[in-house]
């Protein structure tokens, strides 16, 4: 007779246990930034509606907060970036400038009607650029007449980190988030391996390689991303800050870490800089991997498991 409490107990915990929700990989695609968001996660299916409904809230306020001309300069999220991008920016040499934002217009990036500027126009607004211009107060941050932001380089990283790691906190142990080729994935795959993630070939269709990552973030930098061609001349929308013209050398650079914020920006500074190896010593946790502008792969930085195809 004793022992009919803990049979009872156990009848009711197995009860328990096998109506609780089973945990399977779910997938759902959402459209932030001008691009498809792809995410997959283990939970029950319930937990990812509540998860789908959280990401679908850092992505928006990210888009509220640094859409281009409408910045939310008071916002403590901008002011946080902000000091990532500062932090870029002085490490690279100025390389990463968030500044660019009236080169991106004059180009008509930022329009989506890409147009070739007059030198004159270049030359008057790369004295809107430059990082240090910038003003920090208590408040928020203060723009110099004409200069404009431009994000683009790093906040799609920052919804990224920000979505992952609030998901990992609502029980979400594996996942993979992925805002238009910047990416974390946390956890294995649902082969119970590291992710396999394909890197984009800059000039053919498919890809130039695969990387083999687990709990890192990923983003790529692009001249086949945004670009328009006059007289066999490739323009495209990543730019040198000293010249205002679209930095030269290289056709991607993929930049793997930690943090896809950090990715993200140093990817640009990467691409834009002549010495990228100078730039990851100061970020001994990241690794890239560089496209040149003959086709040719180069690894700097950290080394991360990379399949050549």
């Amino acid at each position: 007779m004793a022992r009919k409490p803990l049979i009872l107990f156990s009848v009711f915990f197995l009860f328990f246990i096998s109506c609780r929700p089973r945990e399977t990989w779910q997938t759902s695609t959402l459209f932030f930034f001008d691009t498809v968001c792809e995410i997959n996660i283990l939970s029950s299916p319930s937990e990812f509606e509540d998860c789908q409904k959280e990401i679908t809230r850092i992505f928006a306020e990210i888009e509220r907060c640094f859409s281009p001309g409408s910045e939310d300069l008071t916002s403590p999220l901008v002011q946080a970036l902000f000091l990532k991008a500062k932090k870029v920016y002085l490490d690279s040499g100025g390389d990463f400038d968030i500044t660019v934002g009236s080169l991106s217009r004059i180009w008509g990036f930022l329009t989506k009607a890409p147009r070739l500027p007059s030198p004159e126009e270049i030359k008057i607004n790369l004295n809107y650029v430059g990082t240090d211009k910038l003003k920090e107060e208590k408040g928020g941050l203060k723009l110099p007449l004409h200069m404009e932001l431009d994000w683009g380089g790093i906040a799609k990283g920052l919804a990224v980190d920000l979505a992952s790691q609030a998901l990992k906190k609502r029980g979400g142990s594996k996942g993979f988030i992925n805002a238009g080729g910047d990416l974390y994935c946390w956890g294995t795959n649902p082969e119970n391996v590291p992710w396999k993630i394909g890197i984009k070939h800059p000039r053919q269709q498919g890809f130039l390689g695969i990387l083999h990552i687990l709990n890192l973030g990923a983003a790529t930098s692009g001249d086949y991303q945004r670009y328009f061609e006059r007289e066999g001349i490739r323009y495209h929308h990543i730019f040198n800050p000293r010249t205002g013209y679209p930095a030269q050398g290289k056709q991607s650079v993929t930049v793997v870490g930690p943090e896809a914020a950090y990715c993200d920006a140093l990817s640009t500074a990467i691409f834009v800089s002549l010495h990228p190896e100078v730039i990851l010593k100061k970020y001994p946790d990241y690794g890239a991997i560089i496209v040149d502008k003959d086709g040719k792969i180069v690894l700097r930085g950290k080394r991360y498991s990379f399949d050549i195809l």
